[in-house]
């Protein structure tokens, strides 16, 4: 009988022969699934997520810089403090200054980020003015917040037809920064230099999503560490591509065809998902 007790308190833990997991059941509300961290408010952020109150000592703290690229865009710095990313556990209960967060322009929703680095293509932003704004979320998508307020960071920048320039401060007051480095300019190449040859792939792996299905349905694609693999994907719906690990993303246009090509120079099993449906597109495992 002890013994029995013993091996059931072990599952208990662990769950089916696997590690501990945060993520609760299906149908759990986030009071039953995260417990006593925080204080989970009535009032909502502007995206309709529950407030998690928290005291502001020690509490998460974010602050976002932008920069332009030198090809393309922007490159966007998330600098956060008495906070860490946890991708492994997103779905899951709410752990103390853990979680992932979102970005936004002009109160859009444009990706979720699981880590500090983020490219923001500029076929994203219209031309003018823009408010960028990342604001940090617990596991079970509920938003942090100190006296009523959701923790984020803002940051503004300007979209321009022939340059693109971002300012290192947001309305908020945070400092993010010295002065942008202005746009780098080049003389034109030659008319006679040949065009880059396209990147090539050792595997290509070819995904369609259509009214919140994937096809062919999700399943693991094996890579040897290395090997550069191409992911093809078309959307029916503006989404956004994540590689989990790789921290690898790439816009997809409604109804076009975007492709992603990643060396995979990491073993594990890496998830590779979307963000806006949350839809699980494959799996790849690099031995």
């Amino acid at each position: 009988m002890l013994a029995l007790a013993l091996l059931l308190a072990g599952g208990a833990v662990t769950g089916c022969g696997g590690r501990a997991t945060t993520h609760h059941n299906p149908g759990t509300s986030h009071e039953q699934a995260s417990g006593s961290v925080g204080t989970l408010l009535t009032a909502t952020d502007a995206t309709g997520h529950r407030l998690r109150e928290v005291p502001a000592q020690g509490a998460p703290e974010a602050q976002l810089t932008v920069r332009p690229d030198s090809e393309d865009g922007w490159n966007l710095q998330l600098a956060v403090k008495n906070y860490r990313f946890t991708p492994d556990s997103t779905g899951g209960a709410a752990l103390p200054g853990a979680g992932h967060a979102h970005l936004e322009l002009d109160g859009r929703k444009l990706a979720r980020l699981y880590g500090p680095w983020f490219h923001l293509p500029a076929a994203q932003v219209p031309e003018g003015a823009h408010t960028l704004t990342v604001r940090l979320y617990a596991d079970d998508h509920t938003a942090w917040a100190v006296s009523g307020k959701p923790v984020e960071g803002t940051a503004q920048l300007t979209a321009t037809a022939t340059a693109t320039a971002a300012a290192p401060g947001g309305p908020d007051g945070h400092s993010h920064g010295g002065s942008p480095s202005p746009a780098p300019t080049s003389a034109p190449a030659p008319t006679s230099a040949p065009a880059p040859a396209p990147e090539q792939a050792d595997r290509t792996v070819t995904i369609a999503v259509r009214d919140g299905k994937v096809s062919p349905a999700p399943a693991r694609t094996e890579l040897r560490r290395g090997e550069r693999v191409a992911l093809r994907v078309t959307s029916d719906r503006a989404d956004t591509l994540h590689v989990h690990g790789y921290d690898k993303e790439l816009a997809l246009p409604a109804g076009q065809e975007a492709t992603l090509i990643l060396t995979a120079d990491r073993t594990g099993l890496f998830e590779v998902e979307t963000h806006e449906s949350n839809l699980v597109l494959t799996q790849l495992l690099v031995r």
